[in-house]
């Protein structure tokens, strides 16, 4: 169909609001996500998944990008398997009103073309923000029906890969609408295997960061797509998303870019349990000796939606459990890796304690969401006493976010257990923030492991 003369689409309005001048102060925000990443993708090579990744990336041939565990492959293919690492332990970073998680696809994406393009550290972080734009606009317009079929990270992800490699091929505006056309064409991502004992959900990500590169490399040939893949009549939101807001993508033109309001994971669970730990952690300096005889937590419905399971079996399922996150911390304190390995989760006294927990959807937190993740846990002690904590936000969300001093500890920490050198740890750090500064890619590029 050719190109309406009489409307501008929402794919090329999205391109121009792309195409405006990143400013400089936002470049030690998006080195710090870099950062993040490069933690949660080292990790995720160090399990099965990961490594089974690795493998398959091992075979897919020689170029000029370098992807973790798997050495130098072409940029598409260099996507796909570090877009496949950073969701692994779920530690990535999350946009709350998108509920998507921009970092494990677009910083893969924006890195493959870089390091094809040879780009410099301040070209990279240009188009790492770009990425996060487009990807959080569309997530932010996709509704909440949308959210329950569909992984949005997967679906909206290929439109953030897009934009990121966009940039870094320095795409008109017309041949950025093909390319995110393209993305959005492939965008895929089911929700069935967060119900099932299977590694799909990194196929989610990594999938999305190498569509949205092939769809930016074939958009600079020439190669075109479609100008109303959003709004058309059988396009994005027609297709994936019963209730979308088309206009959100748009909106706000001029607000601050979405980077800004993306935030930090500092436990290694859903999200959506987050508030859940952090109201657990206050309550636990005062809980007095003695039997816990309940607990019940307070949230949001999309966190009793995900993560109302109070017999976990797997890590991923225990991430996923409000029960199991609210009985470890009660016990233990703040939860670390081992929270969620198999030891812990059938350990007799996190068993027990986990049976008493309850949920429930309660106000204010059902109608402050999404724009505030909150939750309430409330202690019922053997003497029929009760303690209580409420958070309103996250730790790591804008209102309660995470310095940068503990955004390296995190990468460090996650590297540390992957069991790279604290030599080779402390190059990577150093490498990835002095990207704010124009650091060398290159750099970063042969250290990865």
């Amino acid at each position: 169909m050719p190109e309406r003369a009489d409307r501008t689409s929402l794919t090329d309005g999205l391109a121009a609001l792309l195409q405006r001048e990143v400013p400089q102060s936002l470049h030690a925000r998006a080195a710090l996500h870099v950062l993040d990443w490069l933690g949660c993708a080292v990790i995720g090579t160090a399990g099965q998944t990961g490594r089974k990744v690795a493998a398959h990336g091992a075979v897919l041939g020689g170029g000029p990008a370098r992807a973790v565990g798997a050495g130098w492959l072409a940029a598409p293919a260099a996507a796909f398997v570090n877009g496949a690492y950073g969701n692994v332990l779920e530690m990535d970073d999350i946009h709350r009103t998108a509920v998507l998680h921009p970092g494990p696809v677009v910083v893969p994406a924006a890195l493959a073309m870089a390091q094809q393009q040879g780009a410099g550290g301040g070209d990279v972080l240009d188009a790492l923000v770009r990425g996060y734009e487009a990807m959080i606009r569309i997530g932010r317009a996709a509704g909440p029906g949308h959210y329950r079929q569909w992984h949005p990270t997967a679906t909206c992800g290929a439109f953030g890969a897009a934009a990121a490699a966009a940039s870094l091929l320095r795409l008109d505006r017309r041949q950025t609408v093909w390319a995110l056309g393209n993305a959005g064409t492939q965008a895929a991502g089911p929700w069935q295997c967060r119900l099932e004992d299977a590694m799909s959900k990194q196929l989610h990500t990594a999938n999305a960061a190498r569509a949205g590169v092939t769809a930016a490399l074939l958009a600079a040939e020439g190669f075109t797509g479609p100008t109303e893949i959003l709004e058309g009549e059988l396009g994005f939101f027609a297709g994936l998303c019963p209730d979308p807001e088309p206009a959100l993508v748009l909106n706000g033109a001029n607000d601050d870019w979405q980077i800004a309001q993306t935030s930090f994971k500092p436990w290694p669970a859903c999200r959506h349990a987050h508030p859940t730990i952090d109201a657990a952690l206050a309550l636990r300096p005062e809980l007095p000796p003695g039997e816990i005889a309940a607990v019940i937590v307070r949230s949001y419905g999309d966190a009793l939606r995900y993560c109302d399971n109070d017999a976990p079996v797997t890590p991923l399922q225990a991430k996923f459990s409000l029960q199991h996150c609210a009985a470890a911390v009660l016990l233990h304190g703040p939860p670390g890796l081992e929270a969620f390995e198999p030891a812990a989760i059938v350990a007799p006294d996190t068993v027990a304690l986990r049976r008493r927990v309850r949920v429930e959807a309660a106000a204010p937190f059902t109608t402050a969401y999404p724009q505030h993740y909150g939750a309430g846990v409330d202690v019922v002690l053997a003497d029929g006493s009760k303690l209580s904590a409420d958070v309103v936000d996250a730790w790591g969300d804008p209102e309660q976010p995470m310095s940068a001093a503990a955004i390296e500890d995190k990468a460090r920490m996650l590297m540390t257990a992957a069991g790279l050198e604290a030599g080779r740890i402390d190059t990577l750090v150093a490498v990835s923030l002095a990207l704010a500064d124009g650091g060398d890619l290159e750099t970063l590029t042969e250290e990865l492991p």
